[in-house]
């Protein structure tokens, strides 16, 4: 195998699952099981199934953490946070009348919201600013208080150990082969916490941070979106993936954060709401059809960076790859 530079070339690990229904209402899941879901393992599926966290594969999603509320965090002290919010993935806030921020909000609590309206405690229990291009993606080890009181990780790899989040403003939409399914939603009362090892902290590491600029001036929340579709290979745009374990890809934009480095097949074309155009050398190894999908002809011409395109992805599954 060709050597595969840092970021470009990424391991995809998803299986392409429906969004089903029940026939019959299902029995409310206990606080305990709600959790049990929401800290499935995500670091084997390090480009797959997992847009944060989970494998996205109901479409009730009473146990997902969905989102965290600035509103109602407190310090370590108990004392209450007020204007929290986030620059770029560090916290900023104010303590009575002292602004706090960064490594300040080691011990904070908040609110984290669960699918099914509910809520739980969360903690961060440890803040690591990142180094060199990644200074500003700052890492937090948050738990969530148990039906028991006792305290454990959101984020956990396959063994059970804990992951570390990176912070970003907004929500996602979890849900998976509907319209809206794996939408970026602006709500500037609610963050979320992006668990290592899926889509949108992922993302964050390829260089699409969605508070930072390229060198041209553009804003990279856009390709952020897009590459959290790419990853997953939503190319419906409907929050459903198309691809299998152990997958590699190629990745690509036009305004210099990811270059194409391999001699490989064009599978697609992304923006946010998903595939513009793909081809049939793709990581699902099988017919995709999606409804409503008019592609743009001359899939993977880098002239389409002018006009909606934000990354273009490659096989290496087809001639001249591996």
């Amino acid at each position: 195998m060709r050597t595969l530079q840092r970021v470009v070339a990424a391991c995809l690990a998803v299986v392409a699952v429906g969004c089903g229904t029940e026939s019959s209402e299902p029995e409310a899941p206990s606080l305990r099981t709600q959790v049990a879901e929401l800290v499935s393992p995500n670091g084997r599926n390090l480009n797959g199934r997992n847009l944060n966290g989970r494998n996205l594969n109901n479409s009730e999603l009473g146990g997902m953490l969905v989102s965290v509320a600035y509103a109602g965090a407190h310090s370590a002290f108990g004392r209450p946070l007020t204007n929290v919010r986030l620059q770029g993935s560090a916290f900023e806030g104010t303590e009575g009348t002292t602004p706090v921020s960064g490594e300040a909000f080691v011990g904070a609590r908040f609110v984290g919201k669960l699918g099914d309206g509910s809520t739980l405690p969360l903690r961060v229990d440890s803040i690591t600013q990142g180094s060199g291009a990644d200074s500003d993606l700052w890492s937090y080890q948050v738990s969530y208080q148990g039906s028991d009181g006792s305290w454990r990780p959101v984020c956990q790899d396959a063994n059970g150990g804990a992951l570390s989040a990176i912070a970003v403003a907004g929500r996602w939409n979890y849900l998976q082969g509907v319209a809206g399914g794996g939408e970026k939603i602006e709500d500037a009362t609610a963050f979320t916490f992006a668990c290592e090892g899926a889509a949108i902290a992922k993302c964050m590491h390829f260089g699409y941070k969605p508070w930072a600029t390229a060198a041209n001036g553009e804003s990279l929340a856009g390709h952020h979106q897009a590459c959290t579709r790419m990853v997953r290979a939503d190319f419906c745009g409907d929050g459903a993936s198309h691809t299998v374990d152990g997958q590699w890809v190629n990745l690509y934009d036009g305004v210099g954060v990811q270059a194409d480095t391999e001699s490989w097949s064009v599978e697609a074309e992304w923006n946010e709401s998903g595939a513009r155009c793909f081809t049939s050398e793709t990581r699902a190894h099988a017919p995709v059809t999606c409804s409503g999908l008019n592609p743009i002809p001359d899939c993977g011409d880098t002239s389409h960076f002018e006009s909606g395109t934000r990354l273009i992805s490659e096989s290496p599954y087809g001639a001249g790859g591996l």
